[in-house]
Parts: C-alpha cells; structure tokens; sequence
C-alpha cells in the first residue's frame, strides 16, 4: 500500500502532536490539530491504514496511535530532503545577495570618501542573534557523537562531542526529533532554563548529551564571524598635515590594509549599538593605537533578521562632525533601501 499525501500529513500530525505531549494520539486530535479538513471517521480508516503499515502502534487499547520506529525514519528522512532543499536555495538566494551587496557597498564606500575627504570604511553585513535553523546528531564512533549545527545565514558549524556509553541509531533518531522540535527557530536568547530542563528530562539518560549540544549552539553562535571590510580614501589622510607628519600617516595606512584592528573596531560598534545608532570615537577613545590622533565616526546599519554592519569615517579631530553624522544618518537609510530593492 503506498503512502499517499493524506496519510504522510496524518502520520507527521500524529510525530508533532505525540513529540509535544508524550500521549497516544487519536483521531479527533488529529482532525483539530491538521488542516485536512476530514471526519473523525476517515482519519480513523487512515490511521488503521497506517498501523497495518508498521508506521505507528496502538500501545493498548485506548484508540490512541503512537509513532514506530518506521514512522519516526519515514518523519526524519522527509525532514532532512526538505532541510537539504531549503539550505540549497538559501546558499542560492545568499550568493546572489551577498554579490549584489558588495558591489553596492564597494560604490558607497568609494562615493563616501569623495564627498567627505576623508578615510571611509564599511563592513559587509553579518548576522547577530542568529537563530538555530537545524542540528543533526551522527555517529562518529562508540564513544563520539558529530553535531552539526545550521545558523541564520547559511552558517554551518560541527563539534564532535564525547559520549561515555554508546548509542544505538534509534536513540540518535530521537534526540534528534526532540531537539529539532524544540530549538529550531530559536535565538540563544529564547532557550531558557525551562526549555533545558524540560530537553533534558524527556532526553533521560542522554541529558548529559543533550547539555552538551546546547552547549555547542551558544559557542556556535557567540563564535566570531570573519568580517568582511571595504575601505576608500585612504590617501585622504595626506590632506591634514596633523595626521601625515612625523610617520603617523604610514601607521595609520598600515592599519588600513591589515585590517584587523578595523575589525576589533567594527566587533566593538555593533556591540555598542544597534539599528541606526551613531557613535563617535575620538583620539583616546579609540581602540586602535595607530589612530590616537584622529576622529572616527560609525554608523550602524541594519537590514533586518539580525543582518547588521557598520560604516565609519575616519579623519583628524577636527573633522566637521555635523556634516559626518547627518551623511551617515542618510546612508544607512539609503542603504536599508537598496538593499529591499535588491531583495525584490
């Protein structure tokens, strides 16, 4: 008997519903809690259907249904075909996002530094508070579990957790279905000591395990992203004779092209503010040694899901502040525009 698509909703209804609440599933649930549309009555016929097809049990003689160890497999390969698809159409979506992101951030960078006369850097988009899209539990070896872990982004990470007795197949099936059903969706702010709690006592005797994989998501998404910079204007820095005497134009160039200082910079405005929030370093204030004696200005732009980068402009002291802010301002609007547009 083939599994039609009425009966792979009716079976998936009865994984969800049986996943949040550890109960045998009947018909009427399944008719209020699925979108068929069908009697109490058909649903029935199809979950007797289901049963003679090894797909879920009757565990007594109650008219509830609970999943088999063929249901939970035909659940679980279906969910990773659709999670396969959809990270093959994000990576598509990203590539062709990202391209068109940089070409318009290298023009804006460029523009930026010719209508201000000085140093003008911007960082390419980067997620933050990222949310967990999957995790999938493998078997590495009697004592090692792989998890791979999706992010917002198309951001993958794996880490392979030490286990102190060995899993069957069936176990990692299920702690994979128990972690996907609570977790996906979620920032690492959402997972709350309930919500752990709660993971570990339906996890058992795997709750170590299941510690250990939140623990690898909060790493996952706390880690550092390499940071991708654009930068314009540099020779700029010559107009003021302050900044160019004495070796200090050479240092601060030097700082241009390594770059990793703008990045400590930029780590630390995105931390320090949000959406089109303004912030102005000046000499001391600055973490980068190399620019004690100028003035740089950021910007934080955001694009929305948590896509967020900054714009700076760096000049001497006395660069016009006013001017600075209000270009700014207007940028990060212009940019959240083009990048909708480019979206569409």
């Amino acid at each position: 008997m083939e599994l039609d698509e009425r009966k792979l909703k009716i079976l998936q209804a009865i994984i969800r519903n049986y996943m949040e609440t550890g109960e045998p599933v009947g018909s009427r649930t399944i008719s209020k809690y699925s979108d068929l549309n069908l009697s109490s009555a058909t649903i029935r016929n199809e979950m007797s259907d289901l049963e003679e097809m090894g797909y879920i049990l009757q565990p007594h003689t109650s008219a509830g249904r609970i999943p088999s160890d063929k249901g939970y497999r035909l659940y679980v390969d279906r969910m990773m075909e659709e999670k396969d698809q959809e990270v093959n159409e994000l990576k598509e979506l990203m590539i062709e996002r990202t391209d068109k992101m940089e070409r318009v951030l290298k023009q804006v960078v460029k523009v930026l530094a010719a209508n201000t006369n000085y140093a003008t850097m911007v960082s390419a988009p980067t997620y933050h508070q990222k949310k967990l899209k999957f995790i999938q539990l493998s078997k590495v070896s009697s004592t090692q579990i792989l998890t791979v872990i999706m992010m917002d982004g198309n951001l993958v990470r794996n880490k392979v957790i030490p286990v102190t007795e060995e899993l069957d197949q069936e176990t990692v099936l299920k702690l994979n279905i128990l972690l996907n059903s609570v977790l996906n969706g979620l920032a690492i702010e959402e997972i709350n000591l309930a919500m752990i709690k709660s993971l570990k006592e339906q996890a058992g005797a795997h709750s170590e395990l299941v510690a250990d994989v939140i623990d690898a998501v909060a790493e996952v998404i706390h880690s550092e992203e390499e940071v991708e910079i654009y930068t314009s204007g540099t020779t700029n820095i010559f107009r003021y004779p302050e900044l160019s005497e004495n070796g200090k134009a050479s240092e601060i160039l030097s700082t241009f092209e390594e770059k990793q200082e703008l990045t400590d910079l930029v780590n630390r405005t995105l931390e320090g503010g949000t959406g089109q929030g303004i912030q102005v370093y000046i000499g001391q204030e600055l973490p980068v040694q190399a620019m004690k004696d100028c003035s740089v200005v950021t910007a934080t732009y955001e694009l929305g899901d948590g896509l967020r980068g900054t714009i700076g402009i760096i000049g001497p002291k006395r660069m016009d502040y006013e001017n600075v802010v209000n270009t700014l301002k207007t940028l990060t609007e212009q940019l959240d525009e083009i990048y909708n547009r480019k979206q569409e």
